[in-house]
């Protein structure tokens, strides 16, 4: 978080026009909220919004505090995903099950994430950023601690979409707030800072929960993840500003909400890159629910190393997705993404060549996966930037629906992934090359249509 911030703080100094506009300059960091049409330029040593309501001064303290917390609620819904995963073992053995079956507990939370995000789109646009995301991580605490105290499997399952409803307030907030703070020519480099704090997650969140999971026990992990949330919830009531003015104007009635889901969907923009980042996003959550079986049944590794390894090929996520912003100092967003498309299903197709064959070892594994995740760390924010250019007063709207898609296509193919529970890599290397070579379709056949 602490190196999010400090790229935040070295975002280049530059005169920005439009709706909501923020600069940032070295010397000091105030935020003033300002609710005419001041001039563009940014005076040395001061951030400046412009279409809110009212002023607020924000210190160098408070402005450090409030990237803190962004960067928190973006990494909430992914530590909630990472910290239980060397845990499938003991899950499975304490609830009398099978580890293809906790996994469904898995797709339960991303079924939650993918609904929760249509649901808390509209009330952001409506209400505002705070209202919702108050009671979104009031329902993750509660359903954290009900986790804990789960004695089967089903009822481990209903809880975690519980508990993805309430943590995808956290993330769908954070994404609006980067559309409402920045304009969108800056947007892949925010998303860019905010997948480094999202990346910190899998480096951090399997190491701790295989130690927690070996010396407490897997119940202690949802323990510590409501304390997580717990505290996020009182930094954003403490620290966190308003920096949206809510839109009365807009109905909650659900032919209205369907309707302007439609009107963000139909962009051919927004269907592109929304549709091409999602389906390469599957990969990685084939991944996800794929590597507690073929790294810990497969290659007999223990929770503790499943834990580093995790970490390790985090940073081919992480590390990518920084690399990002230097390759757009050269090239496009668009032309980024072509090439990181192609490679990618270049590579998922040779990995579940390998996998077929019989020649996969778990070096092999760890190689592929590296470069396949290194791929969609690059294509995300990009894809991200592109698909919510065409929205300003909607975004909230078009962020939900992107979120949405996304986590819907990685609930399918986790549910997939589950359904196989024979010890081969096969399943997963299968699903990661098909997200490749359809996401590499999927683009080539919008940008026609574009």
């Amino acid at each position: 978080m602490f190196i999010a911030v400090w790229g935040v703080l070295n975002i280049p100094q530059q005169s920005w026009q439009g709706n909501s506009v923020i600069g940032l300059c070295s010397a000091e960091f105030h935020w003033h909220w300002l609710i005419n049409c001041l001039p563009s330029t940014i005076d040395c040593g001061s951030a400046l919004i412009y279409s809110q309501p009212q002023a607020i001064n924000m210190n160098n303290k408070r402005y450090f505090a409030v990237v803190l917390i962004l960067g928190s609620m973006t990494a909430l819904a992914p530590f909630s995903i990472d910290m239980y995963l060397p845990g499938f073992p003991a899950i499975a053995a304490d609830l009398h099950t099978s580890a293809a079956k906790v996994s469904l507990s898995l797709t339960g939370f991303f079924i939650g994430i993918s609904a929760g995000q249509l649901l808390y789109g509209p009330l952001l646009d409506k209400y505002g950023r705070k209202g919702p995301l108050f009671c979104g991580l009031v329902l993750y605490v509660l359903a954290s601690v009900a986790c804990a105290f789960s004695h089967n499997i089903d009822n481990l399952i209903a809880l975690r979409f519980i508990q993805a409803i309430g943590s995808c307030a956290a993330t769908v907030t954070a994404v609006a707030m980067v559309r409402d703070l920045f304009p969108p020519e800056q947007n892949a480099k925010v998303f860019s800072l905010l997948i480094l704090v999202l990346g910190a997650s899998p480096m951090i969140a399997p190491t701790v929960g295989g130690y927690i999971t070996t010396a407490y026990g897997w119940h202690y992990v949802f323990i510590i993840l409501s304390i997580i949330g717990a505290l996020i919830l009182l930094a954003c009531i403490l620290w966190l500003p308003d920096v949206y003015k809510p839109n009365k104007t807009l109905s909650l009635k659900p032919p209205v909400i369907i309707k302007g889901f439609y009107e963000v969907f139909v962009n051919p923009q927004f269907l592109t890159y929304t549709l091409t980042s999602g389906v390469a996003f599957a990969g990685l959550f084939a991944y996800v629910a794929g590597s507690p079986l073929v790294f810990m049944t497969v290659f007999g590794v223990s929770g503790k190393v499943y834990g580093w390894i995790f970490a390790f090929l985090s940073v081919g996520f992480i590390g990518s997705s920084q690399v990002n912003n230097l390759l757009m100092k050269r090239w496009s967003s668009k032309q980024i993404i072509n090439t990181m498309i192609a490679c990618y299903a270049l590579i998922g197709t040779a990995f579940f060549i390998v996998a077929a064959t019989g020649y996969l070892t778990m070096p092999l594994t760890i190689v592929f996966l590296f470069i396949c995740l290194a791929c969609i760390g690059i294509t995300s924010p990009n894809a991200s930037s592109l698909s919510l250019e065409p929205f300003t007063n909607n975004a909230g709207t078009a962020a939900s629906l992107m979120g949405a898609i996304q986590m819907g296509m990685g609930a399918l193919v986790s549910a997939v992934i589950s359904m196989f529970d024979t010890p081969s890599a096969g399943p997963m290397a299968g699903a990661i090359a098909a997200s490749g070579i359809i996401a590499m379709i999927v683009l080539l056949v919008g940008k026609r249509g574009e």
